[in-house]
């Protein structure tokens, strides 16, 4: 998100983006359609979940409604959820987290949900009871994890990440993975917007994984107000993929965003009218 706003801030005249991190896209998405921001982040489950009032938004009873002020700008791949733990830790497999501290995202977010449901379809384990799920945002979870006051640290991201390439400057890290991601129960789970994706080896420098970790990985997306400007929204979108490879010597990561794929139908949400105007243009809908 924040590579997203430096390059459309430096490249298109007259917009600017502000980045705020922390919190949880299911809350920002709210704020989103209640027009007091612009853009957020967003997935194809949270967004179905938040226009059938359904999971974390039972208790939001304009949730169904404000779902109509959110369109989609663009998908991209959310990265492998990374279930980290120090390289000398006897947390061996996700198997092994009964009794453990973990930090699985910020509470009531799509990440939290998403890596305590591939848990408990892979283990069995659930959160809560099985292990402590701690309530904290992205900053203090990780600070938590670099200060070694929990076991697992968790985090999807598409490789290099930030936080394991700062964690590994002074300390080697594992990630883990399930003694089995196969069954109806992790088939279910993964549903038809999450999908198996391994966590590459020799990726850092202090990574002591052998070989590749079986995890699992989600498209999320931008979100932005319906009622926005459409040209303004196809001169942002245009001028991000226009200036793409820009980036990518920088951020490696970025190789993996694909146009297609940000136009991709993913679940209910629809395509901005500005930003389909630029998709079309690039050939990739109709």
């Amino acid at each position: 998100m924040a590579t997203f706003a430096n390059v459309v801030t430096d490249n298109l005249d007259g917009v600017a983006i502000e980045v705020s991190g922390g919190g949880a896209a299911t809350l920002h998405m709210m704020e989103v359609a209640r027009g007091n921001l612009e853009l957020s982040m967003t997935s194809p489950v949270v967004y179905n979940l938040m226009a059938g009032g359904k999971a974390m938004y039972s208790k939001e009873p304009e949730a169904p409604e404000l779902a109509k002020n959110l369109q989609l700008l663009m998908w991209f791949p959310y990265g492998q959820y990374h279930f980290a733990v120090r390289a000398d830790s006897d947390i061996e497999i996700l198997d092994d987290l009964e009794g453990t501290t973990v930090f699985l995202g910020p509470q009531g977010g799509g990440a939290y949900n998403a890596a305590k449901g591939w848990v408990e379809a892979t283990t069995g384990l659930v959160a809560g009871e099985d292990y402590d799920a701690i309530k904290a945002n992205w900053q203090t979870g990780f600070q938590a994890f670099l200060d070694g006051k929990i076991d697992v640290y968790v985090n999807g991201c598409l490789d290099p990440c930030g936080q394991f390439i700062q964690f590994t400057e002074t300390e080697e890290l594992r990630f883990l993975g399930p003694e089995s991601h196969e069954g109806d129960s992790v088939d279910k789970y993964l549903g038809k917007w999450r999908y198996r994706a391994e966590v590459p080896s020799g990726m850092y420098e202090g990574q002591a994984n052998e070989g590749p970790v079986m995890s699992f990985d989600t498209a999320v997306g931008i979100a932005v107000r319906a009622d926005l400007d459409a040209d303004t929204v196809y001169a942002v979108t245009k001028t991000f993929w226009d200036n793409l490879e820009q980036i990518t010597s920088e951020a490696p990561w970025a190789k993996a965003l694909d146009v297609g794929f940000a136009a991709s139908k993913r679940g209910l949400m629809e395509l901005h009218p500005g930003a389909a105007k630029f998709y079309r243009e690039a050939g990739v809908i109709e």
